[in-house]
C-alpha cells in the first residue's frame, strides 16, 4: 500500500515540478522581487498612475505562482509523511494517507487546470447575460434552467454571485437576467459558456406532449479595468427608470429606482435593478455599458484577425456552441470540442467542469494553429 501511494505522490511531484517550469516560477519570482524593490524606493507613490500599474502587475504575478508554490509544499508534506508511515510500518496511516493522496491529486488537476488560462482577461472577474430566442415561453424556461446552472457553479466554485437585473417570463422562466460574477479566474472559467445554447426535449407546456427545440444565448462579458479609457458621452446616452422585478424570493426594490440605459450610436441596451438607489443603479448599469463597449471593440479586433487569417468574417458569436437533449436520450454535447457526456442532471445542477478544460484546451491548441 505504501509504495502505491508513494509512487503516485513522486509522479505528482514530477508533473508539478514540468508544470513550474511552463509557468515559469522561478523568473516570475524574479520579477516579483524587482516590483518589490521599485516599491520600496522613495518616490515610487509620486505617480500614481505607474504605482497602480505596478501594484496590478504585482498582484497577477503573485496570483499566477501561489497555487503552484503551495502545493509544492503540500506534495512535499504528503510525501514525508507517507514515507515516514512506510518506515514505521505503521497502517492505521493508510486510510488519512490514501485520502491525503487524493486531496493532493485533485488539488494538482485543478492547478494544471488554471494553467490553461491564457488570455489576459481571464483573472478578471464577469458579467455574464442570459437571452431566450424565439420560442415564448419554452425558450424562457430554458433561459431560467440555463440561470440556475450558473448560479449553480457558482455556488460550487464559492464565487460571488450578485443578480443585477432580472426580467420574468410572462408565464414561466425569464425574459434576461444579468450577473455579476466575482472570484478566482470567473471570466476563463466561464467564457466558454459565451454563445447559443440549444435544448431538445418533451415540451412540458405542452399539452400533447411534443418534442421542442429551444435557443438560449449566454453573453460573457469581463468587467472593464479602471485603467481602460471607455469614452461614454451623456448625450449618446437614453435612461429610462421603472419598478424592480425578480424572480420569487429575490430580493429586489419594488421603487421606481430601476434603471435602462439605451447607448444611441449603438442601440446596446443594458439594465440594473439590484441597488434601492437610482444613482448607484446608473452607476452599476454605466459600467455594464463599458464593459459591452470594450467586448465588441475587442470582438472587432479578433474578427479582423481572424479575416487576414483566414480570409473570412468570423461568425462564431452567433453559432450553437452546445445542444442540450432530454429526449429521446440524455446527452450534451459542446460542439466546438466535441466533448460529450450523458450525465445531463449533473450538468444542469453546475458541474461544467469537463466543459470548461475541454474548450481551454480547444482554444489553446486553436490559437497556437
Amino acid at each position: 500500500m505504501y509504495e502505491i501511494e508513494i509512487g503516485r505522490l513522486k509522479e505528482y511531484v514530477g508533473r508539478l515540478q514540468e508544470l513550474r517550469k511552463c509557468l515559469n516560477v522561478e523568473g516570475v519570482k524574479v520579477q516579483i522581487a524587482s516590483i518589490e524593490h521599485q516599491m520600496a524606493a522613495s518616490g515610487f507613490w509620486d505617480d500614481p498612475d505607474t504605482a497602480q500599474k505596478a501594484l496590478q502587475k504585482l498582484k497577477v504575478l503573485k496570483s499566477s505562482i501561489s497555487a503552484p508554490d503551495e502545493l509544492h509544499k503540500e506534495l512535499e508534506d504528503g510525501l514525508g509523511f507517507a514515507e515516514l508511515a512506510k518506515e514505521e510500518n505503521d497502517e492505521s496511516f493508510g486510510p488519512e494517507m490514501i485520502a491525503q493522496t487524493n486531496a493532493l491529486e485533485e488539488k494538482l488537476k485543478h492547478v494544471e487546470l488554471n494553467s490553461l488560462f491564457t488570455d489576459p482577461r481571464d483573472a478578471k472577474n464577469v458579467i455574464l447575460s442570459i437571452h431566450p430566442g424565439a420560442g415564448g415561453t419554452e425558450s424562457c424556461d430554458w433561459a431560467e434552467m440555463l440561470f440556475r446552472m450558473i448560479m449553480r457553479f457558482c455556488e460550487r466554485r464559492e464565487y460571488i454571485a450578485e443578480v443585477i437585473d432580472y426580467l420574468p417570463g410572462e408565464e414561466a422562466g425569464l425574459k434576461s437576467a444579468t450577473i455579476t460574477i466575482a472570484g478566482p479566474f470567473a471570466y476563463g472559467n466561464l467564457r466558454s459558456e459565451a454563445g447559443v445554447h440549444r435544448l431538445v426535449r418533451i415540451s412540458p407546456f405542452d399539452s400533447a406532449k411534443r418534442r421542442h427545440t429551444s435557443f438560449v444565448a449566454i453573453e460573457v462579458l469581463t468587467e472593464v479595468d479602471e485603467s481602460i479609457e471607455i469614452e461614454v458621452r451623456e448625450e449618446d446616452l437614453k435612461m429610462d427608470v421603472f419598478r424592480s422585478s425578480g424572480a420569487g424570493g429575490q430580493k429586489v426594490n419594488k421603487t421606481s429606482s430601476a434603471v435602462r440605459l439605451t447607448h444611441l450610436p449603438t442601440g446596446l441596451v443594458v439594465a440594473c435593478q439590484i441597488e434601492r438607489s437610482q444613482h448607484r443603479n446608473r452607476a452599476t448599469a454605466l459600467q455594464f455599458l463599458k464593459a459591452k463597449l470594450y467586448d465588441r471593440e475587442l470582438k472587432r479586433k479578433e474578427s479582423e484577425l481572424a479575416a487576414q487569417r483566414d480570409g473570412q468574417q468570423d461568425v462564431a458569436w452567433g453559432s450553437q456552441i452546445r445542444s442540450y437533449v432530454l429526449h429521446p436520450y440524455q446527452m450534451i454535447k459542446d460542439h466546438r470540442t466535441a466533448v460529450e457526456t450523458g450525465s445531463v442532471d449533473r450538468v444542469l445542477d453546475g458541474d461544467l467542469d469537463m466543459f470548461i478544460e475541454g474548450y481551454l484546451k480547444w482554444d489553446l491548441h486553436r490559437k497556437n494553429k
